[in-house]
C-alpha cells in the first residue's frame, strides 16, 4: 500500500496557525510516502511566504515530494520579477526544477507548470507540455497508478467557474487518456471534487479521474467549505483495479482533520 497526500493553495501569508498545526498531527498519525502541492503555494510570491511553506513541508515528514507552482508563486506588482525571473524564489525553496517526475513502484506522477508569466490567473498547457506528459506516461511500468499534476482544473462543475479551467485542457485530457493516464490532480480554485472525465467527454476511450482539492490552510475560503486536504490509497491489487480517495476536512469544533468523505476510484486498464 502506498499513500499520497494532496495538499493545494495554501497561500502562506493568509494561513491559519491551527489549521497549519492540525495538518502536521493528520500527517504524522497518516504517515503518507508522498507530498503533492499543487500550487498557489504563497499568497504575494514572497521570500519569507515561501521559507515558512517549505518549513512547513518539512515538519510533514514526508519522504517524497511534487510541489508546482500556482499563478499566486509568481510576484504580481513586481515587474520586473514577474517578467524576467518569475520563479527564482520559488526554485530557491522548491527547486530544482519547475517539472518534476516522481516514480515508485506503485506511483508515477508528472508534474506541469500551468502558470504563465503573461497571465495574471489563468493557466495553460502547451502542446510541448502535452507531449512531455505523454512521454512520461508511457515510460509508467503496468503496476503503477498514473497521475499527472497541474494547478488550474481541467474540470469544473459550475458555469461559474469555466473562466478558471485550464487552457488547452481538452487537448491534454485526450492525450494523456490515450497515453494510459489514470488521475489529473488540482487545485486553484478553493473546490474539492472528484469527476470522471468520459462520462462528461465523448469518445475519451478511458477511465479518467479529475481529482481537485481545497485550499490546506488558508482564510480565503469559499462559503460553505472548510479547508480540507485528499488522501490517495493505492496498493495495485485486485479486479477491477482500483484505489480509495479520501477528502480530509478541518473540523473547527474538534481542531483536527477528519476524514469526510471517501471514493473508490475504478482505473480504466
Amino acid at each position: 500500500m502506498t499513500t499520497l497526500l494532496q495538499i493545494s493553495d495554501p497561500h502562506f501569508g493568509t494561513v491559519q496557525p491551527d489549521v497549519m498545526e492540525a495538518l502536521v498531527r493528520m500527517a504524522s498519525a497518516q504517515r503518507p510516502d508522498l507530498l503533492v502541492l499543487s500550487g498557489d503555494i504563497t499568497q504575494r510570491a514572497r521570500v519569507e511566504e515561501f521559507a515558512q511553506a517549505r518549513a512547513f513541508c518539512d515538519r510533514l515528514a514526508i519522504a517524497q515530494r511534487l510541489v508546482i507552482p500556482g499563478n499566486h508563486d509568481i510576484a504580481l506588482f513586481n515587474l520586473y520579477q514577474r517578467f524576467l525571473t518569475p520563479y527564482a524564489r520559488y526554485l530557491q525553496a522548491f527547486g530544482p526544477g519547475l517539472e518534476r517526475v516522481v516514480s515508485t513502484p506503485l506511483l508515477r506522477v508528472i508534474g506541469v507548470k500551468t502558470t504563465r508569466r503573461w497571465r495574471h490567473k489563468n493557466g495553460e498547457v502547451s502542446p510541448a507540455q502535452i507531449e512531455r506528459v505523454v512521454t512520461e506516461l508511457r515510460r509508467s511500468d503496468p503496476a503503477q497508478l498514473r497521475i499527472v499534476v497541474v494547478h488550474q482544473p481541467v474540470y469544473v462543475p459550475s458555469a461559474s467557474d469555466r473562466h478558471d479551467r485550464l487552457r488547452g485542457w481538452e487537448a491534454a485530457v485526450r492525450a494523456w487518456a490515450e497515453a494510459g493516464a489514470d488521475i489529473v490532480m488540482g487545485g486553484h480554485i478553493h473546490l474539492p471534487y472528484v469527476h470522471e472525465l468520459s462520462s462528461s467527454m465523448a469518445g475519451l476511450g478511458r477511465r479518467l479521474w479529475c481529482v481537485q482539492a481545497g485550499t490546506a490552510l488558508s482564510t480565503r475560503l469559499r462559503a460553505g467549505i472548510p479547508n480540507s486536504v485528499n488522501m490517495l490509497r493505492y496498493d495495485g491489487a485486485g479486479q477491477p483495479v482500483s484505489c480509495l480517495l479520501e477528502r480530509w476536512d478541518y473540523q473547527a469544533g474538534s481542531g483536527q482533520f477528519e476524514c469526510a468523505n471517501s471514493t473508490v476510484l475504478l482505473i480504466g486498464r
